[in-house]
């Protein structure tokens, strides 16, 4: 059987760590090549130091958490608030889905807080979706793929829509057996929190993602700490049937019924 592959697509250093490390992780625990990419470099996250020390620190850093997830690092492709829906960069992120040939793609909600992660969920989408059209040239070029791929999209910072609207969920993973990995993969990205603080009130970042970690466990009513995941449309990626994350993830993964019931009302 061929390896399988899983990339994790967001839009700031940081940001994988809070909301899909640990899905990260156990995907690699169970066999998947796994690969981490940060679209925008970071370099608008102080109050501290100038654009390009900053791109310097938040790259050595993502580099460092990339390591400890075990996972492949990429590099970024732009800076903070230029991560914009446009082909420039939508051929870049199409170049990296024909390189990694990813099964599961781990990407933002489509709805959130800012526009760098919806942009980013976007763009991660389409590139997933161009990966075996020939005629979508990438930058660099590479040969189209055809292969099936799955996208997920995680839950969105604060659990709330734009709107403040609760985002339910459509699957629970259970991060219990390592949540101290993706808490020391955090740890890596030191130069946040005091912006993190300043920015967003967020008294300790490290706890703040605990928190987070802990409601969606709650929400899961059986898992202590998880991540929530919500699948997008097979449409022009993979079988209807198709959910990787399950198959992979076993008695880790939990299909939140209520959700599907609700897809299934239309």
């Amino acid at each position: 059987m061929a390896e399988h592959a899983a990339i994790a697509v967001a839009a700031h250093p940081d940001d994988i760590e809070f909301m899909m490390a640990g899905t990260l992780l156990l995907l690699r625990e169970a066999g998947y090549r796994t690969h981490y990419l940060n679209v925008s470099s970071g370099n608008g996250g102080s109050l501290v130091h100038g654009g390009a020390a900053l791109r310097r620190i938040r790259r050595n850093e993502a580099r460092a958490a990339a390591k400890v997830l075990g996972a492949e690092y990429h590099e970024s492709h732009t800076d903070d608030l230029e991560i914009i829906y446009a082909m420039p960069l939508l051929r870049e992120l199409i170049a990296v889905m024909r390189d990694v040939r990813p099964t599961i793609v781990l990407t933002h909600s489509p709805q959130d807080y800012m526009e760098d992660h919806t942009n980013t969920s976007r763009l991660a989408v389409s590139a997933a979706f161009s990966r075996g059209i020939p005629n979508i040239a990438s930058r660099p070029r590479r040969a189209a793929w055809g292969g099936e791929t799955t996208v997920y999209h995680a839950l969105p910072h604060g659990l709330c829509d734009q709107l403040r609207r609760r985002i339910v969920p459509g699957a629970f993973v259970d991060t219990t057996s390592v949540q101290k990995t993706k808490l020391a993969a955090l740890e890596c990205h030191e130069s946040q929190h005091g912006w993190l603080q300043a920015s967003q009130g967020m008294n300790s970042y490290l706890r703040s993602m605990e928190e987070t970690a802990r409601k969606v466990g709650r929400l899961s009513r059986r898992f202590k700490v998880a991540e929530g995941w919500r699948r997008h449309s097979h449409m022009g990626f993979c079988s209807p049937e198709a959910d990787p994350l399950r198959d992979a993830l076993g008695k880790k993964y939990l299909v939140n019924r209520a959700y599907e019931r609700g897809l299934a009302r239309g």
